[in-house]
C-alpha cells in the first residue's frame, strides 16, 4: 500500500513533530497555500482540531476570503474560527506599513487563542526575513530570523519550501487564495523575494539558525543595568543587550535599535546631551554616573 504523495507527508511530518501533548492547537490560516497546506496537515495529525481564519480587513472583499478558508478548514474536519480585525484598524495602507500593521492584527488576535498555534511560515519567509534584516543593516537578533517556538507559537514549516505547500494544497485538492499584494512591487518582500530567485534559500535560513544561537547565548548572559561604570566594563554586544532589557524593564514596552543606540551615546559619549525618550512617554537621562528613567 503506499504512502501519501510527497509533499502531503513532508508537511505532515513537520506538523507531526510540533505536536507535543494533549494541550489544545490551532493553526492560523490565512487562505494561502502556506497556511491551507498546514490546516490539512494537522486535520490528519489532529482529527478535531481548530483553525483560526484572519481577516484583517486591509483589502476589499477581505471577509469573503475568509468566509472561503473557513469552509476549506471545515471541509478537513477542523473547527473553524474567523477572526476579524476591527473595521477602524483595517484602513487601506500601502508598503511597509500595511505589511507592520497586518503584522501587528494577527498576533493582537492571535494571542488570545486557547493552546498553541501554528503559523505556516516556510524555510523561504525565513529566507526574506534574513534578506530584510540584511539590507537594513540590522543585528544579530533580527538576522536569527523567526523561531520555530516563541510563547505559545509555532512554526513547523520553517525547513520545507513555499513549493511543497503549493505541492500538498493540489495534492489535497485544495485553492489557495494569491494575496494580491505578494506581487505588489510596493512591498519590500516583493522587490526583495525577486532577489532570492538568485540567492540559496537553504543558505540564509541556515544563517538564521546559527544566528539565533548566538543571540540566545548573549541574551542568556546580558543583565539589565543603568549604572554607566558597569555597563562601560561590558562586551560592546553585551552592553546593547544589558541596555535593551533595562529600558524595556523601565518603559514596560518593546525598545528599537535606534533607542539602544541612543542610550549607549549616554554610556559611551557623554558630552552632556539631554534625556532619550522611549516608548510611552518615558526619558532616560545621565545623571552621576547612572542612567535614571523618568515616566
Amino acid at each position: 500500500m503506499s504512502g501519501p504523495p510527497p509533499a502531503t507527508a513532508a508537511t505532515r511530518l513537520a506538523v507531526r513533530r510540533s505536536l507535543a501533548g494533549n494541550d489544545p492547537v490551532t493553526a492560523a490560516v490565512s487562505g494561502g497555500a502556506d497556511s491551507l497546506a498546514l490546516a490539512a496537515a494537522l486535520a490528519f495529525e489532529r482529527p478535531g482540531s481548530s483553525a483560526a481564519v484572519v481577516d484583517h480587513g486591509l483589502q476589499p472583499g477581505s471577509d469573503e476570503v475568509a468566509a472561503k478558508a473557513a469552509a476549506q478548514c471545515e471541509g478537513l474536519g477542523l473547527r473553524a474560527t474567523v477572526l476579524r480585525a476591527p473595521r477602524h484598524q483595517g484602513a487601506e495602507q500601502r508598503g511597509g506599513n500595511v505589511e507592520a500593521r497586518a503584522r501587528e492584527l494577527r498576533y493582537s488576535l492571535l494571542d488570545r487563542v486557547e493552546g498553541f498555534v501554528l503559523l505556516g511560515h516556510t524555510r523561504d519567509d525565513q529566507a526574506e526575513t534574513v534578506l530584510l534584516g540584511i539590507l537594513r543593516g540590522s543585528g544579530a537578533r533580527a538576522l536569527s530570523g523567526m523561531a520555530p517556538v516563541r510563547g505559545h507559537y509555532r512554526r513547523p514549516f520553517l525547513e520545507l519550501t513555499r513549493a511543497q505547500t503549493r505541492a500538498a494544497c493540489l495534492e489535497a485538492g485544495l485553492t489557495p487564495w494569491e494575496d494580491p499584494h505578494n506581487t505588489d512591487p510596493g512591498f519590500d518582500r516583493v522587490r526583495f523575494r525577486q532577489l532570492l530567485d538568485a540567492l540559496p534559500a537553504a543558505g540564509l535560513a541556515r544563517t538564521a539558525k546559527l544566528l539565533r544561537e548566538d543571540a540566545d547565548a548573549l541574551d542568556a548572559l546580558a543583565t539589565p543595568t543603568g549604572d554607566v561604570p558597569a555597563l562601560l566594563a561590558l562586551p560592546a554586544a553585551l552592553r546593547s543587550r544589558s541596555l535593551k532589557l533595562w529600558a524595556e524593564q523601565q518603559c514596560g514596552r518593546a525598545v528599537t535599535s535606534a533607542h539602544v543606540d541612543a542610550l549607549r551615546a549616554l554610556v559611551e559619549g557623554w558630552h552632556g546631551q539631554g534625556p532619550v525618550a522611549l516608548p510611552g512617554g518615558g526619558r532616560v537621562a545621565r545623571v552621576s554616573g547612572r542612567l535614571a528613567f523618568s515616566g
